[in-house]
């Protein structure tokens, strides 16, 4: 569980990171700038925390899935990104993809018959 909690917070850090990116104007701006390496940095040490637990390709599909996600909503939130039928597919993709590998990290049940 602690894994999981380390992955949010590697996400909340990644997301306020990338929008302070975009607030940043090409870190021309001081306060954004610094705000990007502090919220990257505290993005990967949690993320990197996190896969002592969770398995590299599941942290890193929920990380850079859900983060994209959120961003692409904050985008159209807050700057008036397009919002679409595409836009909406696109994230339902990143969604089920994210499903389906968690549906993979479960261990299959081995068949116990012998063959003979």
């Amino acid at each position: 569980m602690k894994g999981y909690l380390l992955l949010g917070i590697s996400i909340i850090s990644e997301l306020f990171a990338t929008t302070m990116l975009k607030l940043s104007e090409g870190f021309t701006v001081l306060f954004p700038s610094l705000a990007v390496v502090i919220g990257y940095g505290l993005s990967f040490y949690c993320l990197s925390l996190c896969l002592k637990t969770v398995p590299l390709s599941l942290a890193y599909a929920i990380w850079s899935g859900v983060g994209t996600a959120l961003t692409a909503l904050l985008g159209v939130m807050i700057w008036d990104d397009p919002f679409n039928s595409l836009t909406f597919a696109g994230l339902a993709l990143i969604i089920g993809g994210i499903i389906l590998l968690q549906s993979s990290t479960k261990p299959e049940k081995v068949n116990k018959q012998s063959n003979r």
